[in-house]
C-alpha cells in the first residue's frame, strides 16, 4: 500500500537558508531512493520559513529505508535547533 506523506518544517529565520540547502540535498538524495514516488519540497509564499514536503512512498518498508537514510537521521540532531518547532508530520493513504 503506498503511503502519503506530508511534513511541514518552520525553521527561524536566521537559519532559513542554511536549512533550505540542506532540506534541497535531502531531496536530491532521496529521489535516489528506489520506493521514492514522489519527493518534493516547497517554501512558503506567505512565510518564506515554512518548507513543505510532499512524498509519496511505495510501501511501508520504502519509507521505513528511507526514514534510516543517514541524512535523515541526522537531521534532527543536526539541524533541530534551527526550526522554530518539532515538524508536523501527517501520513496518510489514499481512499
Amino acid at each position: 500500500m503506498k503511503i502519503y506523506l506530508t511534513v511541514v518544517l518552520r525553521t527561524k529565520e536566521a537559519y532559513r537558508d542554511q536549512v533550505k540547502k540542506t532540506l534541497q540535498e535531502m531531496v536530491r538524495l532521496t529521489r535516489l531512493e528506489p520506493a521514492a514516488e514522489l519527493y518534493n519540497l516547497h517554501q512558503g509564499i506567505e512565510d518564506p520559513n515554512v518548507f513543505t514536503f510532499y512524498e509519496i512512498w511505495k510501501d511501508q518498508a520504502g519509507l521505513d529505508a528511507h526514514n534510516a537514510q543517514p541524512y535523515i537521521k541526522d537531521f534532527g540532531p543536526k539541524y533541530g535547533v534551527f526550526l522554530q518547532e518539532e515538524p508536523t508530520l501527517i501520513k496518510t493513504v489514499m481512499i
